[in-house]
């Protein structure tokens, strides 16, 4: 019994180091979004004028990955889809636009882009990119943002990846891309529905402009210094 629990014990350790490894340590995917696109200012679009998906511009496939540069962006991007016209599938709600929180996370803020299956969320220094694109795989293979620890100048972050799958109306986070419902996104009457794994419920309305002190992300994370 002795012996049992000791190789055990081991095995777990083995198993916490791998994914503490794989989580901080591992190699950074590409950054595939395109940089014209990551350096332009988000803050000057007018969010309540949305691309009519009429099917006359560019599909979800033909443009570049969306993706988190190191552990979070310095500004507020361009949108990712602007130049995309492909419409909705069926069973996939229209909730493209900015949006704060009301409820829950008051004054968090979020821009939705949709186009196609693809659905990319932006917010909080992340950009979260799921669906057919030109560059990688389509999971949002990205960040958390939040910095745990720094060794130097250098930043850590934990490495996510997601799905996002519309299911009758509601836009589900599968952690791996197969993996359970961690998040959930959905529209109710003129506000979207943000529901996290915690329990926490964030009801979000809409708005047409960024507000300025949501130009410059603010650091996320513990922030340990180790070294």
């Amino acid at each position: 019994m002795k012996k049992l629990i000791v190789r055990t014990v081991i095995l777990l350790t083995f198993l916490v180091a791998g994914l503490f490894w794989l989580a901080f340590f591992s190699t950074r995917p590409p950054l595939t979004i395109d940089p014209k696109t990551l350096a332009g200012d988000g803050s000057t679009i007018n969010y309540c004028e949305l691309p009519v998906l009429d099917g006359t511009g560019l599909l979800a496939a033909d443009i570049p990955k969306g993706n988190t540069p190191g552990c979070g962006y310095d500004h507020f991007p361009l949108p990712i889809l602007a130049a995309c016209t492909e419409p909705l599938p069926p069973g996939a709600a229209d909730i493209r636009g900015l949006w704060i929180g009301v409820t829950g996370n008051v004054g968090h803020i979020e821009r939705i882009e949709q186009c196609g299956t693809r659905t990319v969320v932006t917010a909080s220094g992340i950009i979260h990119d799921y669906g057919p694109n030109s560059t990688a795989h389509p999971n949002t293979d990205d960040t958390e943002g939040g910095v745990l620890f720094t060794i130097g100048e250098r930043e850590y972050c934990p490495r996510t990846s997601a799905s996002m799958i519309w299911n009758e109306g509601i836009l589900d986070f599968h952690v791996f891309g197969w993996g359970p419902k961690v998040v959930r996104r959905y529209p109710d009457g003129e506000q979207v529905v943000w529901e996290y794994a915690d329990g926490s419920v964030t009801r979000m309305e809409r708005l047409c402009r960024l507000p300025t002190e949501h130009q410059t992300p603010r650091p996320r994370g513990r922030r340990i210094p180790l070294f």
